[in-house]
């Protein structure tokens, strides 16, 4: 358990993380949102494959192969995601997107027959309202075009999620995930390099994303969800945008209003009573 525990607080940081870099990078015009994609998607595939083929060396190689769908998947999560964030601040952004996640993730578990607690329901609905109450209409609301795509970056997320929790060995399933994704990098690549905007900053924080955020951090999260059932996975995914808006104030000079700290309440206290509410894995 303590091993699960350090293993998804790990995964947690990562994803907000990526909400920082991808937030500081496209805020300041540093880069464009399809060459960061590109560049973060190329390093972390690169980066996985360089510890992958060290790990195979030692080790017999494994039998995971990913699938073009989890990569198919993880590419459309990380144009929107990219996308998203011209128009959304750090904490509003992330929290749209795990919001998006719980949604699809709890839905999906419903549909293949998954039953929740009581608790869980009323967790996951503390939790959302959370969410419903910073997107309510008014001066922070978010752009329209933000928030819709920031919900496919977030629904993508779910399924990809969903699609590694039986995985035996996450590393090879990340780094084969990632690498499939290359072609879909490419095609984005050729539609878009005729705009693109880089400078060394904005490859730099790309890097940074993909390399270590994503790649190594999304390594963790399938690590981690060994041990935690969907609805656990998708609600505890919740807590990110608190460490986003986090890093927002240190990194992005964003403010925290009072909205957000209401919502970040009633997200805690959600997530809470589902991870308490659950007796045994889904």
């Amino acid at each position: 358990m303590l091993r699960i525990i350090f293993l998804t607080v790990l995964a947690l940081i990562a994803f907000a993380a990526n909400s920082v870099l991808n937030r500081l990078a496209l805020s300041e015009g540093s880069i464009d949102a399809p060459s960061f994609t590109v560049i973060r998607l190329l390093s972390g595939a690169i980066v996985l494959f360089l510890i992958l083929s060290i790990k195979n060396y030692k080790k017999t190689p494994s039998n995971s192969k990913g699938s073009w769908l989890s990569s198919f998947m993880l590419f459309t999560y990380a144009i929107s995601f990219s996308i998203a964030y011209l128009t959304l601040d750090t904490a509003t952004g992330a929290l749209i997107l795990f919001a998006a996640v719980q949604i699809s993730m709890i839905l999906i578990s419903l549909v293949k027959g998954t039953r929740l607690q009581i608790v869980e329901w009323l967790g996951m609905f503390v939790a959302f309202f959370g969410f419903v109450y910073l997107v309510f209409p008014d001066l922070g609301t978010p752009s329209f075009t933000g928030f819709v795509l920031m919900s496919i970056a977030g629904t993508a997320w779910g399924v990809y999620t969903l699609r590694g929790r039986c995985t035996k060995d996450p590393l090879a399933e990340t780094a084969y995930n990632f690498i499939r994704t290359i072609p879909f990098v490419l095609i984005l690549f050729f539609f878009t390099f005729n705009h693109a905007s880089i400078s060394s900053q904005g490859v730099l924080l790309a890097i940074l994303s993909g390399a270590v955020a994503s790649g190594i951090g999304y390594a963790i999260w399938y690590a981690a969800l060994n041990g935690l059932s969907a609805t656990q996975a998708a609600v505890v995914q919740l807590s990110v945008p608190i460490i986003a808006a986090m890093g927002g104030v240190v990194f992005v000079s964003e403010q925290i209003t009072q909205r957000l700290i209401i919502s970040i309440s009633f997200i805690l206290g959600g997530i809470l009573l589902v991870v308490l509410g659950r007796r045994k894995d889904v």
